[in-house]
């Protein structure tokens, strides 16, 4: 039998700090959080991105200092993503394959200054690379093709695996990507590279800053919507999880993330797998716009928000706020 009021006062727990603390459900820490970088060339670079205030591309030198800081903060993961200079960008996306490309160079900058100490995640996918913006190969129509692009996919993580990523993770909502990265994986001697999936990644009104910040946006021809999901689907989401995590991901990704919490919420509780959320630009540029029109605390705005995702189920997330998150953090 429950008991009722006043022999239950749910209030009792919340009347202290410390008992608030004791009796708290969800935990936020550095460990739950993935920083995502942006690698542009040249040397003791710094790019402030117009649409994402406080966040920069860095040259790989600037990367590293990233790296140091990040081991400081107690953050265990980078996520890389390259602003490919528009002369080597082509319709083939042939850049991906370089094994001296700015993806590649970050990779090996961060092993040099932090050694293991941190983990590197690595976007697979064509849209740094192309001249047309697209994800993958586009054909005579205009259309996406997706086994030609998939092919390419493997080569472009393949490069990344030999260049010292610890995950791949791709984010181009091609079918049978997965499986066909994670038997190459296996046959090229990388058994223990991770591939986290982006299992379900919505045709969102989100990303723009984000190719700003990859130098895509004027590129993009036509949009992408014939490959990444209808924001209306639920249940088309829990089909991609499972097709994905069958052909060997080792966790799954939900993206965007503040629009998507009822999407993580049904992958946990479906699957019960490690699943990360991908807290995007536009997520971050809203919180930055709230605080400086001072519609509220950045602070707290930042950490309420992150404790939603793990709340929702999230066992970590990509969050451009990672840094300043772990230093409120402690």
């Amino acid at each position: 039998m429950t008991a009722s009021y006043p022999a239950l006062r749910l209030r009792r727990t919340r009347a202290s700090s410390w008992s608030r603390a004791l009796h708290r459900e969800t935990l936020l820490t550095p460990a739950d959080l993935i920083w995502p970088l942006f690698v542009t060339e040249g040397r003791g670079i710094e790019e402030p991105i117009a649409s994402l205030p406080g966040v920069s591309r860095w040259s790989c030198d600037g990367i590293a200092a990233r790296a140091r800081e990040a081991v400081a903060l107690g953050i265990p993961v980078l996520a890389l993503f390259p602003n490919t200079p528009h002369g080597l960008r082509s319709d083939t996306g042939g850049e991906a394959l370089n094994p001296d490309n700015l993806m590649c160079q970050a990779i090996r900058t961060i092993r040099d200054a932090v050694g293991d100490s941190i983990g590197v995640l690595t976007d697979v996918a064509l849209d740094p690379y192309t001249s047309h913006g697209q994800d993958g190969l586009v054909d005579a129509a205009g259309y996406v093709s997706n086994d030609d692009t998939v092919a390419v996919l493997v080569g472009q993580s393949l490069n990344q695996a030999a260049a010292g990523a610890d995950i791949v993770a791709p984010s181009d909502m091609m079918d049978g990507r997965v499986g066909a990265i994670r038997a190459a994986l296996e046959r090229e001697g990388y058994p223990n590279v991770q591939i986290m999936s982006y299992a379900a990644k919505y045709a969102s009104a989100f990303y723009g800053p984000f190719r700003d910040a990859v130098g895509s946006r004027g590129l993009l021809k036509g949009d992408k919507k014939t490959y990444q999901m209808d924001s209306g689907n639920a249940e088309e989401a829990l089909r991609e999880v499972a097709l994905d995590l069958a052909e060997g991901a080792d966790s799954v990704m939900v993206k965007p993330g503040l629009p998507y919490l009822d999407i993580v919420r049904r992958v946990k509780e479906r699957f019960d797998v490690p699943v990360f959320a991908y807290q995007v630009s536009g997520e971050y540029a809203m919180i930055e716009a709230a605080a400086a029109a001072g519609a509220g605390d950045r602070d707290a705005l930042v950490l309420e928000t992150l404790l939603a995702f793990k709340r929702a189920g999230c066992s970590g997330v990509l969050t451009y706020h990672a840094a300043h998150a772990a230093r409120l953090l402690g």
